[in-house]
């Protein structure tokens, strides 16, 4: 069982990252509903996604196709959106299409094809993001800037897939003002693509911006942030905090 305490915790961390968001997209001129709040539940037991879920969070965000897997046949999002984030092995597109209302992490026409055989079989479109390494990091995956409107050209021939945008995660930074400019590059690549209709109509999200830094996203454009410790609390020491 949960404590009163780590309730209380959690409504209290909700309410302080809306009114963050709030002030962010009025800094930028933005609707702050246009703006969704996944929370990322890494790690996190089916009782606390429950508890959560009565809580101003717009959908859920799962790394881990087994935890995606598990929560979801649990009913622990109590009827809202669950997203996968982590990183995709082909070998596990069959257990994730379907059970997940949108796939963040696209970074291959390979894993593409895979979502596609899958969704074929089911006879429904998967809805996807493309994953881009905008600050070109060796240890993380994603597309170069300069890969995405190729891949996105070989993707929108799929029939099964639909891409609805981009996703990156930005580096782990003590000063969130760093990852402005990964922020600024994705966007105005996302506006261009929206510009020239690249996308055939499709796109209509933009997800960037984790605990550490999703202010700053918001202002440069973010549709969806990502947010896990800045809800649930710290995890193990060493893990990135979404």
């Amino acid at each position: 069982m949960l404590t009163q305490e780590q309730l209380t915790m959690m409504a209290e961390n909700v309410a302080h990252i809306r009114e963050n968001m709030a002030t962010a997209a009025r800094e930028a001129g933005r609707d702050t509903a246009d703006i969704l709040l996944c929370a990322a539940c890494k790690t996190r037991t089916v009782e606390e996604v429950i508890a959560s879920a009565v809580l101003p969070i717009d959908l859920f965000g799962e790394n881990h196709v087994q935890e995606l897997v598990e929560k979801t046949d649990a009913n622990a999002y109590c009827g809202k959106p669950g997203h996968f984030i982590g990183h995709l092995q082909t070998n596990k597109v069959k257990q994730v299409v379907g059970k997940t209302v949108l796939i963040h992490s696209v970074d291959s026409l390979h894993l593409a094809e895979k979502i596609e055989q899958e969704a074929a079989k089911r006879d429904l479109t998967a809805d996807i993001l493309l994953e881009v390494n905008v600050a070109r990091e060796e240890s993380k995956f994603g597309l170069m800037l300069e890969e995405v409107i190729p891949l996105l050209e070989e993707v929108k021939n799929l029939p099964h897939v639909r891409v609805r945008g981009l996703m990156t995660i930005a580096p782990n930074v003590e000063n969130p003002e760093e990852n402005r400019k990964h922020f600024k590059k994705l966007y105005q690549l996302y506006v261009d693509i929206k510009s020239k209709n690249i996308d055939n109509g499709t796109m209509s999200v933009l997800s960037m911006g984790m605990t550490g830094d999703f202010e700053v996203a918001v202002e440069e454009g973010a549709t969806m942030i990502r947010v896990g410790t800045g809800i649930f609390g710290s995890r193990q020491i060493g893990e990135k905090k979404e």
